[in-house]
């Protein structure tokens, strides 16, 4: 049971219309920004910020940005958020092969050196404390441009919250999210967790 319920997607105009972005992100709009409505202010500048970050100007792809968030997710132990973005990388068109060894990147041929990098920087970035060193820094900077780098730390700082956000308020689960979960993740230990 969630710390605080979602309202009905109807309930505030304004925020239901900016939620239209999630219907192509994940073919619905998430619990997480229902329960955000209660405070139209802040689902409004979160539906905002998330536009934003996931807004591609450069190499990072739409897809790669949710890997990229599965991963801090992954770090930070958010399952709610695990099931969000394997779900949305696979709808952006991520290839079978990464969404089956996301886990692997370090050594699976379907990862470039770029991709490492960024993955590694991902996963530096997300933990508690944080371990971005020189040698990551240096690694992510000899494959993206700085403009790339804030689009990928965006990523990751979006996650951040939203990883917070829903571990803390207990976020349940929408059923499209919970069987891409289940098809992507069961078999590396996501149950779900108290989201289901």
């Amino acid at each position: 049971m969630p710390l605080v319920p979602p309202l009905p997607p109807d309930h505030d105009p304004e925020v239901a219309e900016l939620a239209k972005f999630f219907n192509e992100t994940l073919g619905f709009c998430p619990n997480s920004v229902l329960t955000m409505q209660r405070r139209p202010a802040i689902a409004k500048a979160f539906i905002g910020l998330n536009m934003a970050v996931m807004q591609n100007g450069g190499r990072v792809t739409s897809e790669f940005k949710r890997l990229i968030g599965y991963l801090s997710s992954f770090t930070a132990g958010c399952q709610y958020c695990q099931a969000h973005t394997i779900r949305a990388a696979e709808r952006y068109g991520a290839a079978d092969e990464k969404l089956e060894h996301i886990w692997d990147y370090r050594t699976h041929p379907a990862f470039s050196e770029a991709e490492r990098a960024a993955l590694d920087f991902a996963v530096a970035a997300s933990a508690v404390p944080n371990s971005v060193n020189e040698t990551i820094s240096e690694n992510l900077r000899r494959h993206w441009d700085e403009g790339e780098i804030v689009e990928i730390l965006g990523v990751i700082a979006l996650f951040g919250y939203l990883n917070r956000w829903n571990d803390s308020m207990g976020t349940s689960l929408e059923t499209p999210a919970q069987e891409s979960g289940q098809q992507f993740l069961s078999g590396h230990g996501w149950t779900g967790g108290k989201h289901v």
